[in-house]
């Protein structure tokens, strides 16, 4: 074996020991770059970079899976937008501790990482759509340098208190198995933390981006001039044959209404919803309508770089 060789297996091992940002960087002048620490992964395109794309993954998601399920990374680049793939998850509701934490650290990976902060666009997958929609509103709220000029969703559980009672009614059907073992999951947690929802309604709505039975939107009200997308696919027929699920079930209900009641609030046309047919498709080839796939990558791509 040459020396040389000895030498660059023995710097990647020690390399590979840091345990703080591990930049890798490209070897080819026009390839992207990528910075790696426990909380995120960015890639930052070759050339100038004029927007951040900021994504969360769904429960168990980390910035691996959301490469995997969400295939963006070489569209953005050839878009100079910059990409942070958080591994924060497993969280459908941020405490003020938790929102302060989260923003202090999307705002270390931009400052640390020269990215400009003019035209930072947040968004999730399921639960990461709800953290990616508490989280703008409160670095818009708070004197965060970081102001999102845009969030979305991806078929996101936003009424936590439906949540709640829609896992109530699924384990009273016992039709599917993934479907009940889910809501189990839901409704010790939820006990746990708020309680039976008759009785402590005021902290579901303290923590949930929307209560429909209140019309209730108070983590989001400052999101007023910020522009957002609701991306859902409401196949009712897949959910009935696959988890007995009505349409008031579904996320695609309350996200229907959540935008009507938002553009009614707002009195603004910056509210989209985006509701697709068959696209909903897991990176296995699964066909499922709660998915990253229902989104168009170059249509989110056109919608962040539009002025």
């Amino acid at each position: 074996m040459k020396i040389q060789t000895i030498t660059f297996i023995l710097f990647v091992l020690c390399s590979c020991n840091n345990k703080d940002a591990i930049p890798i960087q490209s070897t080819k002048e026009k390839e992207a770059s990528t910075i790696i620490t426990p909380n995120y992964e960015l890639i930052k395109p070759p050339s100038t970079i004029n927007s951040l794309l900021i994504l969360f993954g769904g429960f168990p998601e980390s910035a691996v899976d959301i490469k995997r399920e969400f295939e963006i990374l070489e569209i953005a680049a050839r878009n100079d937008i910059a990409v942070l793939l958080m591994n924060f998850n497993r969280k459908l509701w941020l405490e003020e501790n938790e929102k302060t934490k989260l923003a202090k650290i999307i705002t270390e990976s931009i400052t640390s990482n020269n990215i400009p902060t003019t035209n930072i666009f947040i968004g999730g997958f399921s639960s990461g759509g709800n953290v990616s929609l508490l989280i703008a509103n409160h670095l818009i709220k708070s004197d965060a340098q970081i102001k999102p000029k845009g969030v979305f969703i991806i078929d996101s559980p936003i009424d936590l208190l439906e949540l709640y009672r829609c896992s109530k009614r699924n384990i009273k059907r016992n039709f599917s198995e993934t479907s009940v073992k889910e809501s189990q999951r839901t409704i010790s947690s939820f006990d746990a933390y708020f309680g039976e929802p008759e009785n402590n309604i005021e902290k579901y709505q303290s923590l949930s981006p929307y209560i429909y039975s209140t019309n209730n939107i108070d983590n989001l009200t400052y999101l007023k001039d910020v522009r957002i997308r609701m991306y859902t696919e409401p196949d009712t027929l897949w959910w009935k044959e696959n988890r007995m699920n009505d349409y008031e079930d579904m996320n695609a209900f309350y996200i229907k209404k959540l935008s009507l009641q938002l553009k009614e609030t707002f009195n603004s046309d910056h509210i989209e919803l985006i509701e697709t047919k068959n696209k909903g498709k897991r990176a296995n080839g699964y066909r499922h309508p709660h998915s990253w796939s229902i989104v168009d990558k170059e249509n989110l791509i056109n919608w962040i770089l539009k002025e």
